[in-house]
């Protein structure tokens, strides 16, 4: 793998994610399915053989989708102070207040992981089938 590659499209992946998510949050998703089709893409194969196929499209894009929803959950949580506004709304118990923050930090930061994970992979393979 070309982790220089894999890390730019994860790059990729969260620039995306994150200003799509602040204008218009339905078009999130175009971030992963970026970063993905970057990474295989521009992929060139493996020590083994050169040529790739759907599979070894699917492994770079969900690394690449990995990387990226992992910092895409960090951001979230902890840059832009979207879980106060999303805690706001679930909850106006003040005395519960702070196990909802931790717990919708947790859920956010694992459907950002998973949603990026899978996009990813769906991008891989759609950039070895484009390549």
């Amino acid at each position: 793998m070309n982790w220089k590659i894999i890390g730019l499209s994860a790059l990729v992946n969260t620039i995306l994610t994150i200003i799509l998510s602040l204008i218009f949050f339905p078009l999130f998703f175009l971030g992963p399915l970026t970063g993905g089709f970057l990474a295989s893409y521009l992929s060139e194969g493996f020590e083994d053989y050169d040529k790739m196929d759907e599979k070894d499209g699917a492994v770079v894009g969900a690394v690449s989708g990995l990387i990226g929803g992992i910092v895409i959950g960090l951001l979230f949580i902890l840059g832009f102070g979207d879980i106060n506004a999303i805690t706001g709304l679930i909850s106006t118990k003040i005395g519960i207040i702070n196990h909802i923050t931790l717990i919708t930090g947790y859920i956010i930061f694992q459907f950002s992981v998973i949603i990026s994970f899978i996009l990813g992979l769906v991008g891989g393979i759609v950039g070895v089938i484009a390549k």
